[in-house]
């Protein structure tokens, strides 16, 4: 046995080791980390959401089968590689997908089933609240859950003892306590900066809202206990080991941090919890996180505020819509290639295809694309038609082609970057990029750093995600030093030795990209059109 390895197979025996699992939208995962933040093992389990009676849930049986599943992977990677069983571990972390709603009562009996933040069911609860606040309230967080069943009279409201999100469920199985991270609790009910809490006067507001209702609780009754990264947050039970592990090696007692949101775990993982500084998350959607530095000076429908996970403000923009249309029109462009009797790598492709628009004209040659396969919140479409149009005196070449497409899977999040930096003057000083765009080299980034107007990085370990960034969470809490900051202890001890690759905007791209952002806003009635006269399943 090599002495790294050695070294290791000592610190699982002595749980110096801190473990993060991460509740996905189709995976579940667990990551043990060692001191110096490497993982040493991790797990998965693969689930789906499921349409049930009108609502987005995952049963219950799922989710304690996945955190078993993904908790004994995790522990079999670690018998088979260093030949010893898990029976300390340092400290724990839970993390989950933000929002939804699972409401209990005083028995912990789930009164009915988990509602992910999937639902787009609140809409009028939504919009009163913001009313009511003058705060946005989106349609997925906690409280419009809530309040739309009390709009809608539902039964279960008069026995409803506890409501918590995803993560604070698990959290509450392994330690019996009632908490929650300021960051995932920032997406159940406005937080206030100031006291690290839920905002009094909006938890008034909402009590007096309801006040004839006659329910005997209040709203700060059933509501998690908000802590702040680096606080204890309760310890493993003995019960909470037995439902971990199921072989029963695991040793009662180890320390768990607050739980916290799949948001929050990504800006560690990018280390953006520093003011000024953000994270851009490129999939099928795309969101942005920027840490504010001041409030807004007024209530946005594009822009949510949530926090970070030592509750400094945070403005996200989320879009819909990012690269699925992209990856069709590469589906398109292999089938041509095979026709040819040719085969392709994929990552070839898509380093050829994209390297193809920076070839192109600034502004992409006056062609429009609108990669909306679902409906857009941020330009007002409920459904999405992808589209893509050209006037007889657009230049339409390949690398005009690739660079639209590129632009527009940015569009909407542009449209919301630019209330934020246009609009309300927030300063960013860097953006970390993740996402699988950014496994061709430099394109993905300087299209990004044209739409945030903002230095944008890559980072070696961006691909690490959520678990790994709940594991640094529970490190954090055992190993920091005292009055260590959170973003010191990832500047200077996770990310200290870590290689980022930093792009700056370039004139080039960002005028091109203001001049397109013209023209896909003027054609937004073009894809209203679509949507209101292409209907599903047309030819058929």
């Amino acid at each position: 046995m090599n002495t790294n390895k050695a070294g290791l197979k000592d610190a699982i025996s002595k749980g110096e080791t801190s473990l993060g699992i991460e509740f996905g939208s189709t995976r579940i995962k667990a990551v043990l980390t060692d001191k110096n933040f490497e993982t040493i093992a991790s797990g998965s389990y693969e689930w789906e959401n499921r349409l049930e009676n009108g609502f987005w849930t995952y049963n219950l049986v799922d989710i304690i089968t996945g955190l078993q599943t993904a908790y004994a992977d995790m522990k079999r990677e670690v018998e088979q590689s260093y030949g010893i069983t898990i029976r300390e571990i340092g400290s724990i972390g839970v993390s989950a997908m933000m929002h939804g709603y699972m409401a209990f009562d005083h028995s912990g009996e789930l009164l009915v089933p988990f509602r992910t933040w999937r639902n787009a069911t609140t809409s009028v609860a939504a919009q009163k609240l913001t009313d009511q606040f003058q705060f946005n309230i989106p349609e997925r967080w906690s409280i419009a859950h809530l309040y739309q069943a009390i709009l809608d009279g539902e039964e279960h409201l008069p026995r409803m003892d506890y409501i918590t999100t995803l993560a604070g469920f698990i959290h509450w199985l392994l330690t019996g306590e009632k908490a929650l991270g300021i960051g995932d609790a920032s997406g159940m009910f406005p937080i206030d900066e100031a006291t690290k809490d839920y905002n009094e006067s909006m938890v008034r507001q909402f009590d007096d809202l309801i006040a004839d209702k006659g329910y005997s609780w209040k709203l700060k009754d059933i509501l998690p206990n908000v802590l702040s990264a680096g606080e204890r947050a309760g310890e493993l039970t003995g019960v909470g080991a037995r439902i971990l592990d199921r072989s029963e090696n695991l040793q009662p007692g180890v320390p768990l941090c607050p739980p916290e949101g799949d948001a929050g775990t990504g800006m560690v993982a990018t280390n953006s919890v520093r003011k000024r500084t953000g994270n851009v998350s490129v999939g099928t959607s795309v969101f942005a996180m920027i840490v504010l530095e001041k409030e807004l000076s007024k209530v946005y429908p594009e822009i949510d505020l949530v926090t970070t996970p030592i509750g400094s403000p945070v403005g996200m923009v989320h879009a819909n819509n990012c690269s699925s249309d992209i990856n069709a029109w590469m589906a398109l462009f292999r089938e041509f290639y095979e026709a040819m009797g040719q085969k392709v790598d994929s990552n070839e492709l898509f380093r050829v295809m994209l390297n193809k628009a920076l070839e192109a004209d600034p502004d992409g040659g006056g062609l429009i694309s609108y990669g909306y396969l679902s409906g857009e919140n941020i330009t007002g479409l409920e459904k999405g038609r992808p589209l893509f149009a050209r006037s007889p005196e657009s230049k339409f070449n390949l690398a005009n082609f690739m660079r639209t497409h590129l632009f527009t899977a940015f569009g909407a999040l542009k449209i919301g970057m630019d209330i934020l930096t246009k609009e309300e003057n927030v300063a960013i000083d860097s953006i970390l990029a993740h996402g699988g765009l950014f496994k061709t080299p430099v394109v993905g980034q300087k299209i990004v750093a044209a739409a945030m107007s903002a230095p944008v990085a890559v980072m070696a370990t961006a691909g690490e995600g959520g678990a790994w960034g709940m594991a640094i969470l529970a490190s954090y809490m055992m190993n920091k030093d005292q009055q260590e900051t959170l973003e010191d202890f990832l500047d200077q001890k996770v990310f200290a030795e870590v290689d980022k690759q930093e792009i700056y905007p370039d004139q080039f791209d960002v005028e091109g990209f203001e001049t397109f952002l013209e023209r896909y806003k003027k054609g937004l009635v073009i894809e209203r059109s679509a949507v209101d006269n292409l209907v599903e399943n047309w030819g058929n």
